[in-house]
């Protein structure tokens, strides 16, 4: 049975990495999905297809998270297309890595923007459908869900990073805030923080050997996850068989967050 069946999930980012994954387990399990993306519209559209050879319903929209006009037009045209929105995921981010002496105003600026600013955009405009049409019993218990794509990092300080961990800390009080603000209204506002997974944009810290060894250091469960680990997590946290958890942040790590290196006094 499908899980999903008839619900509109909007995914943003979902033209790469663990977004693609996001965007197919949804489509899998019934849902109409939303493939998002900022500029690759030749990889949305290859999501879509992939998504309709398997039965699925799915259509690219163009939208900068961070851009508020085309947040709200994005949302127009997936409300012209589907009626409505169900299932948000809030899974666009970026890194812009430096010291902190060496970062500039400007990348700090446009990490903050884009990970915590449209978070905020995209979840805003979520909640006003939610509120506005309230519980559709047959599509679902609650009125809404929407899902924060965090990072172990949003606890496990990371040098270098500064921009990035400051971005998905934020990000952990924000989901925190608002799911206690909208439960009146049956909507559920929850959080996967995945740990390493292998994407094309971190392919450097696990595409070799050396690198893959040392990584796996940090994971006690002993394998680099796969982005259809986080698919199968976003299914579950949309659907009603999670319906009593809101709040709350789900780590999806192998054991990132047990700081391994305690096991054996190295930490």
């Amino acid at each position: 049975m499908q899980r999903l069946k008839n619900q509109v999930a909007l995914v943003t980012g979902a033209s790469s990495g663990i977004g693609i994954a996001v965007a197919k387990a949804l489509a899998a399990e019934g849902a109409q999905v939303v493939v998002n993306y900022r500029s690759s519209k030749s990889e949305a559209l290859q999501v879509v297809e992939e998504i309709e050879a398997e039965g699925g319903v799915a259509i690219a929209l163009q939208a900068d998270v961070s851009d508020e006009n085309a947040v709200q037009q994005m949302f127009a045209e997936m409300f012209a297309a589907f009626g409505t929105i169900d299932i948000l995921v809030n899974n666009a981010g970026m890194q812009k890595d430096a010291n902190l002496v060496d970062m500039s105003l400007a990348d700090w600026q446009k990490v903050i923007n884009v990970n915590l600013g449209g978070t905020f955009i995209c979840a805003r405009e979520a909640a006003k459908e939610f509120i506005r049409r309230g519980v559709i019993s047959e599509r679902s218990c609650a009125a809404g869900k929407i899902i924060f794509m965090s990072s172990v990092h949003d606890i496990i300080p990371w040098a270098g990073h500064s921009n990035y961990a400051a971005s998905k800390g934020g990000m952990k009080l924000f989901m925190q805030s608002i799911a206690q603000e909208l439960a009146q209204y049956k909507i559920r506002v929850n959080s996967i923080a995945p740990g390493a997974i292998k994407t094309p944009i971190n392919r450097e810290a696990w595409e070799t050997a050396e690198a893959r060894e040392k990584l796996l250091k940090l994971i006690p469960y002993g394998r680099i996850g796969v982005p259809e680990d986080i698919g199968k997590a976003a299914v579950w946290l949309a659907s009603d068989d999670s319906d009593y958890v809101h709040g709350e942040t789900l780590y999806i790590d192998g054991g990132m967050t047990l700081y391994p290196g305690f096991a054996t006094g190295e930490g």
